[in-house]
């Protein structure tokens, strides 16, 4: 008997996405400044970038990185656990507690491998794990891993969401959502969904990957700007690369949870803790994004002028409060032909095809920074007011 190769299986997979239009292109950025971004020769004005608040670039966490490289060197060597655990990891982690109103925090390497480890580390086979339809990849494939029985209620939908908890009250639950929907830009109703939680006894995780920096008064995140404590919230994820412009991320709660994390939470357990440097340089983002509240006030600026430009020229915008905002167009090609336009006009907007969103939802996701100007906005709506007719339909969402 003759066994089927993987790899041509793989093969064939990628040779249909192709001719349904929706292959993947791995494309090389040679070089980044500001807003900017020089790609195959050409300088673009980026609209894609999850920077929010324009310090990836900044003088500050640069100097930060290079003199904690200077002192500790590159690598960590080790994972957390073993002897990888520096100064730089313990100062960034008290700082992100304190920051978002939390005991204690633990890093991990990536927000995949956050979301990965505390599933793994929280639910067992026989829990239930309830979830928005639109929550992040790495949401979904947590509770898989950790072998719950996974439950998914319509997008924000509280009554969806009871009613899934409701089917099974007597098994331990989690209930997860994003905190701001990367793809959609929305923010969960979280109070909702928290008292929810408190009445079904179940555990409530916020993935705040989106909001961190963005929203608050101090840039705390989507949990405190909703008005909801550790109490209300008791598992809270978020990332570093996007508003802090670094990488990695962190898990914050109670003493009790980071303490099992660290005993259960795999990704953490067997993996080589951040660079120092990179720890260091974060220290000096977080630092940032509490101070500069202008960052927020000007990305604010710059979304409600997008969002009254748009609602002038009829583009089908979502309704988004956040500087995420998907432009929705519907068929894939017809996303992969506005994004194309664009480029040909200079703009970089990444279109979103399925299945990273449903079928028929394929968008622009247009993403607005602190390192954008107002004219900057209004070249994209002069651009986007040009495209092609039938890209996008001239009908509001």
């Amino acid at each position: 008997m003759t066994r089927p190769s993987l790899t041509e299986r793989l093969a064939r997979h990628g040779a249909e996405r192709a001719q349904a239009g929706l292959r993947r292109r791995l494309r090389t950025v040679d070089r980044a400044d500001g807003a900017w971004v020089e790609r195959d020769g050409q300088r673009l004005l980026a609209f894609c970038s999850n920077d929010y608040l324009g310090l990836a670039q900044h003088p500050q966490l640069i100097a930060a990185l290079k003199q904690a490289a200077d002192s500790d060197g590159v690598g960590s060597g080790s994972a957390h656990l073993i002897c990888g655990h520096r100064s730089a990891h313990a100062a960034l982690e008290e700082a992100l507690a304190e920051w978002t109103g939390r005991e204690r925090a633990l890093l991990f390497s990536t927000g995949y491998m956050a979301n990965l480890g505390v599933m793994q580390a929280l639910l067992q086979r026989d829990d239930l794990c309830v979830q928005d339809k639109l929550n992040h990849a790495c949401l979904l494939d947590g509770a898989q891993l950790a072998g719950a029985e996974l439950k998914r209620y319509p997008h924000a939908d509280v009554d969806g969401a009871a009613r899934q908890l409701g089917s099974r009250s007597d098994a331990a639950a989690l209930l997860a959502t994003d905190g701001v929907f990367s793809m959609d830009g929305d923010i969960a109703p979280l109070p909702a969904l928290a008292a929810l939680c408190q009445r079904e006894g179940a555990t409530f995780m916020v993935d705040d990957a989106h909001g961190l920096g963005v929203l608050g008064a101090q840039g705390e995140g989507s949990v405190v700007d909703s008005g909801l404590s550790q109490d209300d919230v008791p598992v809270l994820m978020a990332t570093l690369g996007k508003a802090l412009g670094c990488s990695g991320a962190f898990v914050a709660g109670s003493a009790e949870l980071i303490d099992g994390l660290v005993q259960s939470a795999r990704t953490y357990i067997y993996t080589t803790a951040m660079p120092p440097a990179l720890a260091a340089a974060t220290l000096a983002a977080v630092r940032l994004a509490q101070r500069e509240g202008w960052r927020r006030d000007k990305l604010n600026q710059l979304i409600a002028r997008f969002r009254q430009g748009a609602a002038q020229l009829g583009l089908p915008l979502m309704p988004s409060p956040t500087a995420i905002q998907p432009l929705l167009l519907g068929d894939a090609q017809a996303a992969l032909d506005a994004a194309e336009a664009l480029e040909q006009q200079g703009l970089l907007v990444t279109a979103i095809r399925p299945p990273t969103v449903p079928q028929g939802k394929a968008r622009l996701r247009i993403t607005l920074s602190t390192m954008h100007s107002e004219s900057d906005v209004d070249r994209l709506l002069d651009a986007l007011s040009r495209l092609p007719a039938g890209a996008p339909p001239a009908r509001p969402v």
